[in-house]
Parts: C-alpha cells; structure tokens; sequence
C-alpha cells in the first residue's frame, strides 16, 4: 500500500524519539491506512483511505 491516503492525502509525518537523557532521534509518524471496496453504480471501487477518511465518511452517511 501507499504510504497516503487517496481522499485526504494525510501522509507520513516525520519527529523524534525522545530518550530519558532527552536525546532526540527520528522517526516517522505514518499514518493507519486500510484498503476499502465501494460499490458505486453497480462498479466496484477499491480506495486506500485513512482510518479518519472511513470514520468521516461513516458519519456523513456515505458508507454504510
């Protein structure tokens, strides 16, 4: 899968491990991604969408 929403295009993000001695190294925040299959018009459509996008999506009522 893509590292990127295809909806919202939230991606990886990039920050630091910080240690008890408070020494900062990197490393990169991504995101919680899930494939999900519409049925739109009797086509099928397969999305790779950010647990947040599907959430939204639920409450404006567009999945079921």
């Amino acid at each position: 899968m893509a590292a990127r929403c295809e909806l919202t295009g939230k991606g990886k993000q990039f920050g630091h491990n910080v240690s008890f001695s408070l020494r900062r190294t990197n490393r990169v925040f991504k995101p919680n991604l899930q494939k999900k299959t519409f049925d739109l018009d009797g086509q099928k459509i397969t999305m790779v969408l950010s647990t947040q996008a599907i959430r939204t999506l639920k409450k404006k009522g567009i999945i079921a």
